[in-house]
């Protein structure tokens, strides 16, 4: 079986940004540390096919809530990244409380793969 290849793009930026992302994609009107924007869904899927979508990630809440659980920077965006790219793949933590076990059970397995601290938590 093959493997098709996705690309995403990943985005940094600060709070002033992906609140005005948030309000206008999600009408919530604050700043959040991570939004992802698939691309395989939707009216427009056949100009970019192989991008899965984009994942935006604030520094700053990042900075902010690794500071609050005692880890570092890097290992929070670790967290995120993750987060946002199983959204792209179609996870949904807000669904059901299944949907919620399954994709930090698919975010712990991908955090063992990728951080060298082992006992780094899911999202």
């Amino acid at each position: 079986m093959g493997c098709d290849a996705h690309e995403i793009s990943i985005v940094i930026t600060d709070d002033k940004e992906i609140q005005q992302l948030n309000k206008m994609y999600r009408d919530v009107d604050k700043p959040t540390n991570v939004l992802a924007f698939p691309m395989q869904e939707g009216q427009y899927t056949d100009i970019t096919p192989g991008l899965l979508g984009d994942v935006v990630i604030s520094c700053e809440t990042a900075q902010k809530e690794a500071d609050d659980a005692g880890i570092t920077l890097l290992e929070r965006m670790s967290q995120l990244l993750i987060h946002g790219i199983l959204h792209l793949v179609g996870f949904d933590h807000e669904k059901s409380r299944a949907d919620y076990l399954k994709m930090e059970e698919k975010s712990r397995e991908l955090l063992r793969i990728i951080e060298p601290n082992k006992e780094l938590n899911a999202f």
